[in-house]
């Protein structure tokens, strides 16, 4: 029960993630970006060519002779983007407006229950896939949980900037609940592969967008040179493994 154990400690990410405020600003902020950085590689060295495997294991597995299918893993990652720079940007606006008004400077209750929502999902997927992923093994659980457990660090960081004491009150303990409900998903069901491509491919699209919004804005103050370590660090440990 290999998956169990990961299943959990990814769960306590989210619960203790903020408890790293402990660090100075300079030390969280390069923490942050060196746990961005291995997330890139993740998906640049690990994740995107196995979306190779998943296009064939797609078109295996479905008998449509529709053109446009034969990228269509490569679009659902597209899509994964997408959604999650939209959910982005309503965040921001809902916080830009509660500052003009007056309010404090948080998302409208609504945002707060899309993003955690959409999070939910996203969280669905990592835990079900802990135990389904294209490539299995131990060798491939440490690694995609060590890439998810520091992502999990840069995505709380933004969630709690977002919505603040509601992140820490009820948002990460029901992120938490979904890792462990993919995960019991995963042990009571086994999806098509077909689906599970599907899945994999808008997990990448999701978590490269994740990854570069929290790092490309100058207001974020990342450091480039702890996230270039981060990048090639863990590219390396991929190729060599």
């Amino acid at each position: 029960m290999n998956t169990g154990f990961f299943a959990i400690a990814l769960a306590t990410i989210h619960l203790f993630s903020g408890k790293v405020r402990f660090l100075t600003k300079t030390l969280h902020n390069r923490c942050l970006s060196f746990g961005s950085g291995v997330s890139v590689a993740y998906v640049f060295v690990h994740i995107l060519p196995e979306l190779s495997q998943a296009q064939v294991t797609f078109q295996n597995n479905v008998n449509i002779g529709l053109s446009f299918l034969e990228h269509h893993v490569y679009l659902v990652a597209l899509l994964g983007l997408t959604v999650f720079y939209g959910l982005e940007r309503f965040a921001s606006k809902s916080r830009q407006h509660r500052q003009q008004v007056g309010n404090a400077n948080v998302t409208d209750l609504s945002v707060f229950w899309l993003h955690i929502a959409a999070f939910g999902i996203y969280n669905l997927l990592i835990g079900y896939l802990l135990v389904h992923r294209e490539e299995s093994g131990i060798q491939s659980l440490l690694l995609f949980s060590l890439a998810m457990a520091l992502h999990f660090l840069v995505n709380d960081h933004a969630l709690r900037e977002h919505h603040q004491k509601r992140y820490d009150k009820i948002g990460r303990w029901l992120l938490a609940m979904a890792i462990i409900l993919g995960w019991l998903i995963g042990i009571a069901t086994k999806i098509n592969q077909a689906v599970v491509a599907v899945l994999f491919a808008f997990l990448a699209g999701g978590i490269v967008l994740n990854v570069l919004k929290e790092e490309l804005p100058e207001v974020r103050k990342s450091c480039f040179w702890s996230f270039t370590f981060g990048t090639f660090s863990y590219a390396i440990i991929l190729l060599a493994l």
